[in-house]
């Protein structure tokens, strides 16, 4: 039974890896100077793809707020665990891109009520580790949708729980398009709506998340459970080291 005189205590706690919130690392990071670096990736190959066409304009929005854009086409990315592996030139040239970027943008079409299936094979193929390295953690995320439709939310709360899963800081704000084939012009421009402005939204929203967190992700998404378990796989590593 807990002590009542002391409501504050906290026996379970591993004091050796507890750590006080440091302001200096959190308030002082040093500041990167070079523009906010985003990945896009996008959900269709249609020839006159919505995901693909919103996500475009999403990259010349993000340029205009001075972020340095870069896009990843799916095509030829092969299903995971269809007799392939990391290696794969299209699996290699995602994850590259992934470790380049501060942040992502990612833009699905809404199929069958859910995240379309080659948007979900782009996130699998990203590990959550890869070494010692986690490629997603602590990197932030912005969400888009397109639908034939009425308005829906389905594709963004999926990706959502994803990018939690991911650990990535994924912003409030998200962009979803109704009909978006009534958004779109013959030159494949979005025209002026609310929709657009949205968008526009969510991509400032994005620059200001990004740029705010770069610099200190790594101790935002320091954890004292993860301090704990290494600790005791350092001790394990230690004690069979000195058995031996």
């Amino acid at each position: 039974m807990s002590d009542p005189a002391a409501p504050h205590s906290t026996p379970q706690i591993d004091e050796t890896c507890f750590a006080a919130i440091d302001e200096d690392r959190l308030f002082s990071a040093p500041v990167s100077t070079h523009p906010a670096r985003i990945l896009i990736l996008y959900g269709s190959l249609r020839p006159r793809s919505f995901s693909r066409l919103s996500a475009e304009e999403a990259g010349r929005i993000l340029t205009r707020f001075g972020a340095e854009v870069r896009f990843f086409n799916p095509s030829g990315l092969p299903l995971v665990d269809d007799g392939v592996d990391a290696s794969h030139p299209k699996v290699r040239e995602l994850r590259d891109l992934v470790a380049w970027s501060e942040g992502m943008v990612w833009s699905s079409p809404e199929r069958h009520g859910a995240m379309t299936g080659l948007m979900k094979t782009q996130i699998d193929w990203i590990p959550l580790s890869d070494g010692a390295v986690r490629p997603t953690q602590g990197k932030t995320l912005a969400l888009m949708q397109v639908s034939g439709g009425s308005q829906s939310f389905n594709a963004v709360n999926q990706m959502r729980i994803l990018g939690r899963w991911m650990r990535m800081l994924t912003i409030p704000n998200q962009s979803s398009i109704p009909k978006a084939f009534q958004e779109f012009d013959d030159e494949g421009r979005m025209r002026p709506s609310p929709f657009f402005d949205r968008i526009v939204d969510v991509m400032e929203e994005l620059v200001k998340f990004t740029l705010l967190t770069r610099g200190r992700s790594d101790y935002l998404v320091d954890r004292y459970s993860e301090r704990k378990e290494s600790a005791e796989a350092l001790m394990k590593r230690v004690n069979q080291s000195a058995a031996t």
